[in-house]
């Protein structure tokens, strides 16, 4: 099949399929798998014009919802965090859509640099995973302790069949929000974050994934996660949330700007069909992914978010060096 706006060749059932197993692994840890779709559509399906970057963020519109609709629906969804982010990355995602049909049509030099982003985050998670940490060594012991003991309750109360790990009553609950800090429960612990700091990192991001049309949740998740301690199961909702609402104003940024002398000399404007069908497939994904969380370990969740991060951080460093 033959998609005129990329220039693109491939079966139709490929995208939707590609877009499913990406999502289904990576929505658990609040994020939508955009960055990886990113790397297959443009090494692939050698899709590398600007207007890859929308139409990346077109598949985040639609795959989104089925995540979030799980996180909703279960408590998990921290909102003072979700709204936070989302104040924070839309002035970030238009100026990112602007630098990368201005600066970047080539965006190996920013690749690079994001790459390097990465490689810290993903070294912030190893160190949790690894407990190299003593202080979250000991939060994550704390954590993993109780999801251990709430499934072995459960598969006694249950015959032993497999039940989610997560009780009713694990659900965020706001209590304190402020310009200085915000703070919530969950599961009978306290967290707590700068305000400012969250501003400021959804700022970058909005920057970051305006120019690459990753939404951003693969840059605040592992940051929530690993720099500001927060449980995973309490930001994955809040990270596919934001990266939700900020797709929708990249892709209005993209189109706005196609109209302007600065989309003379690319093509901008999005893929439409090609981004829906691999949102199609998203959206199954991430419904999958959210509805497993809970039978996953916080360990386990952490541990993918960490490779993939890693992955992310080494392929765009290489792809820089090896042109």
């Amino acid at each position: 099949m033959h998609f005129p706006v990329s220039g693109v060749d491939v079966l139709p059932f490929i995208p939707p399929l590609v877009a499913f197993l990406v999502s289904s692994l990576t929505a658990s840890a609040g994020v939508s798998g955009a960055f990886l779709l990113l790397p297959f559509q443009m090494s692939v399906l050698h899709y590398t014009s600007p207007s890859v970057s929308p139409t990346n963020l077109i598949y985040n519109i639609i795959a989104i919802p089925g995540g979030l609709y799980r996180y909703i629906k279960e408590g998990r969804m921290a909102w003072p965090l979700t709204w936070a982010v989302v104040v924070g990355t839309l002035p970030g995602v238009f100026f990112g859509a602007w630098v990368r049909i201005k600066y970047l049509p080539d965006p190996g030099s920013f690749k690079l640099f994001v790459g390097f982003v990465l490689m810290y985050l993903g070294y912030r998670l190893l160190s949790e995973v690894m407990g190299w940490n003593k202080k979250v060594k000991e939060q994550n012991k704390f954590m993993q302790k109780k999801f251990s003991e709430q499934i072995a309750k459960l598969k006694e109360e249950n015959n032993h069949r497999m039940a989610a790990g997560l009780p009713p009553e694990a659900v965020v609950k706001t209590k304190k929000v402020s310009l200085k800090k915000i703070e919530y429960d969950f599961w009978g612990e306290t967290y707590s974050f700068g305000t400012m700091s969250i501003l400021g990192l959804a700022l970058v991001v909005g920057l970051i994934g305006g120019i690459y049309g990753i939404g951003g949740g693969a840059i605040i998740s592992p940051f929530c996660v690993a720099v500001l301690g927060l449980p995973v199961y309490t930001v994955a909702g809040a990270a596919l949330a934001g990266t939700f609402i900020t797709s929708i104003a990249g892709v209005v940024y993209y189109h706005i700007l196609a109209t302007t002398h600065l989309a003379s000399n690319a093509v901008v404007t999005p893929d439409w069909l090609l981004g829906a069908l691999f949102g199609v497939g998203g959206l199954l994904g991430t419904y999958v992914g959210a509805r497993i969380q809970k039978f996953l370990p916080d360990r386990f969740i952490k541990g993918i978010l960490c490779l993939l991060v890693l992955f992310l951080a080494f392929n765009y460093i290489i792809q820089y060096f090896w042109k």
